[in-house]
């Protein structure tokens, strides 16, 4: 057997090192190793909890929305107070012109580009893929660039700037929109979904949409040559490797909700393990046992967390923490939250492979159309003139949650006010939960699982394998630990 470590790694928001065990040309285990401490739950002590708006979207450049949503609903759940119509419909938007900004930079710029590796020159595929997706050189990169930017005028418009936007209040938003504004917003959605209808797809959002099984999207897929749209050249390239038996973890996938309309979100909370479960929330607890933290008496819920940083810590390895529902590791992201929505596609992808590289990306393309189209209903519903946001005190003593869905999977922030300030601030992330360390048990998280088993070439330094399984979960690691 030997060991290898792999990182840091390129294209991944963050620092990130992979330990490897190698034995036969296989991986046999993998420690995950988040090396940056941020500190962020220990700059919010003590603070008005008003302040957690200012510093938490500063967490990350990529999806500050994301935190500051989270936040915002935290306090809201403090002060008791709800957003009018208008204020849930733009904060919706909000957050959606960012995740779907996020699943195509991902796919774009962060995974695809692994294709154009000299390692797969011999593919009957390659020459596409070269001239498609080769990171900076290939066609691929400057028009979603593009897209991307022309999507992310939304943003302006709606929450007045990105990153670190001020606008997402507890109670809404606090930038209303004129008529003349949505008609724009309009016309920026329409402008999107022709990129996306055209490029990334080929087809039709709706018909994207209605795929209904694993034989569905194959069927699909042969209605037209690879080239014909970048969704179609990736399941050829899946296919051809076989990424569907790649980067298999537990299968069990958790979300939080997400997109909200009158308390029904959009997609729905749950769990998925072979059958769909209520989540509970009160089950979520953060095991520290291999973690760099000052040591406590087992895993405690958020709301009873502690961060304090301690190298003294014999089996540490992370400066992440181990979050487990009821005890379980748990996979987050846009995979989880179309399998516990319910998706039929997903579902029956889920059904015959699991979790795996393929069907992770397969769930976050198709999540692109999903949004799209919800947003252009979104923006419909908006009533210029009339309230984007609602007002409340502040109690002296009271803790609250908010619990929502970055693109890369489950977010919460957990927040405790005593005599009007911050007593405890905890935010567990996505890549938390999918990158997390064992826990006191020795249960490897759902990257550690997931990478067991991946093949390494002759001759290999960095496995390809390897960097396919973690960039499926999209990580980002300045968001990991606090």
């Amino acid at each position: 057997m030997s060991r290898r470590v792999v990182g840091p790694f390129n294209r991944v928001e963050g620092d990130l090192e992979v330990q490897l065990e190698i034995e036969d040309d296989r991986v046999t285990g993998a420690q995950v190793v988040s090396p940056l401490y941020r500190g962020f739950e220990q700059m919010l002590h003590g603070r008005d909890p008003f302040d957690a708006l200012v510093y938490v979207p500063r967490i990350c450049g990529i999806c500050s929305v994301s935190q500051s949503v989270a936040a915002a609903q935290a306090i809201a759940a403090l002060q008791g107070v709800a957003s009018p119509p208008n204020g849930e419909l733009a904060r919706n938007l909000i957050l959606a012109n960012e995740n779907v900004a996020d699943h195509l930079t991902h796919f774009y710029l962060f995974f695809m580009p692994d294709f154009a590796r000299e390692i797969y020159c011999a593919e009957p595929w390659y020459a596409a893929a070269y001239r498609r997706f080769k990171a900076v050189e290939g066609s691929a990169a400057s028009e979603a660039l593009q897209a991307r930017a022309g999507f992310l005028h939304l943003m302006g418009l709606l929450a007045g700037k990105w990153p670190h936007s001020l606008a997402l209040q507890p109670g809404g938003t606090t930038r209303a929109i004129e008529a003349q504004e949505k008609a724009r917003i309009r016309s920026i959605l329409f402008a999107f979904r022709q990129f996306l209808e055209r490029r990334l797809f080929g087809d039709a959002l709706e018909n994207v949409m209605a795929l209904d099984s694993e034989q569905a999207l194959a069927t699909w897929r042969e209605q037209a040559a690879p080239e014909s749209s970048d969704f179609r050249q990736f399941l050829q390239i899946a296919d051809a490797l076989e990424l569907a038996k790649l980067g298999r973890a537990a299968d069990r996938f958790m979300s939080y909700g997400v997109y909200p309309i009158e308390a029904r979100p959009l997609f729905r909370q749950g769990v998925w393990d072979g059958a769909f479960g209520e989540l509970d929330p009160t089950c979520i607890a953060e095991d520290i046992s291999h973690a760099w933290l000052h040591q406590q008496n087992g895993p405690r819920h958020p709301f009873e967390g502690v961060t304090q940083p301690s190298l003294e810590v014999p089996d540490a390895y992370t400066w992440c923490k181990a979050p487990r529902l009821d005890g379980r590791v748990m996979e987050v992201g846009a995979l989880a939250r179309q399998v516990v929505d319910g998706h039929p596609l997903v579902r029956d992808l889920v059904a015959h492979s699991g979790g795996n590289v393929r069907n992770r990306v397969i769930a976050r393309l198709l999540e692109i159309a999903r949004v799209v189209v919800a947003m252009e209903h979104w923006v419909q519903a908006l009533r210029p003139k009339e309230a984007f946001c609602s007002h409340a005190p502040m109690p002296e003593e009271a803790q609250g949650c908010g619990m929502i869905e970055a693109a890369r999977g489950s977010l919460g922030h957990w927040i405790r006010v005593k005599h009007g300030r911050i007593l405890n601030y905890q935010i567990i992330a996505p890549t938390t939960w999918n990158f997390s360390p064992r826990d006191a048990q020795g249960v490897p998280g759902a990257l550690e699982q997931a990478l067991v088993g991946a093949p390494v070439r002759a001759g290999e330094v960095d496995p390809v394998a390897v960097q396919h399984i973690v960039r499926s979960f999209d990580p980002c690691m300045v968001c990991t630990v606090h």
